[in-house]
């Protein structure tokens, strides 16, 4: 039913999604339904945890002595692949807008407790770069879907990493030197 549930969400906000279309759909009768689901919301929460990484998902703890800047992003971009026909509908402008929250609440309390080992100091400072790091990733990741993966992965990641480690201001201003060099 998950599957028959995807495809209508697809096409219909959830408000507009019933029980009864999906159970007429997927050939089931509603007792079936309510065996496994509340309710068509219960559906979509089941589907999207099942989309959060897992501590089994990050890469060892090996990572404790890196810095931030070398977040996996390519961790990221494997989730996003892996996953791209949910992420693209429940990010997207017609999606669940508490899903983007929970993939951050999900990462965020993955990467706390591993920079709290390297040491860093659990404050606001911390919390607020965390969510600005995985709002950024999360925005330009989906972006770059719909986009259908232009640029090249490769290009995406090594931008990425740049604008962590150097900061968009300075990326901006050296672009547009490099334009002004360029035209003028």
């Amino acid at each position: 039913m998950q599957k028959t549930f995807w495809q209508i969400y697809c096409s219909k906000r959830i408000e507009k999604i019933t029980v009864k279309e999906i159970t007429a759909r997927a050939g089931y009768n509603r007792s079936t339904f309510y065996e496994y689901f509340t309710d068509v919301y219960d559906i979509l929460e089941q589907i999207e945890n099942s989309l959060l990484l897992s501590q089994e998902d990050l890469p060892p703890l090996s990572l404790i002595n890196i810095p931030i800047t070398s977040l996996p992003i390519d961790m990221f971009i494997k989730m996003y692949e892996k996953n791209r026909k949910y992420y693209i509908v429940l990010l997207g402008d017609n999606g669940d807008s508490s899903f983007q929250s929970k993939i951050k609440r999900s990462v965020k309390e993955m990467l706390n407790k591993m920079l709290l080992a390297q040491g860093i100091v659990d404050n606001y400072e911390l919390d607020f770069t965390l969510e600005f790091i995985l709002s950024a990733m999360i925005g330009v990741l989906s972006y770059w879907f719909k986009l259908d993966t232009i640029p090249p992965k490769d290009k995406l990641i090594k931008l990425m990493y740049e604008l962590m480690d150097n900061g968009v201001i300075h990326k901006l201003i050296a672009e547009g030197s490099s334009d002004h060099i360029a035209h003028g």
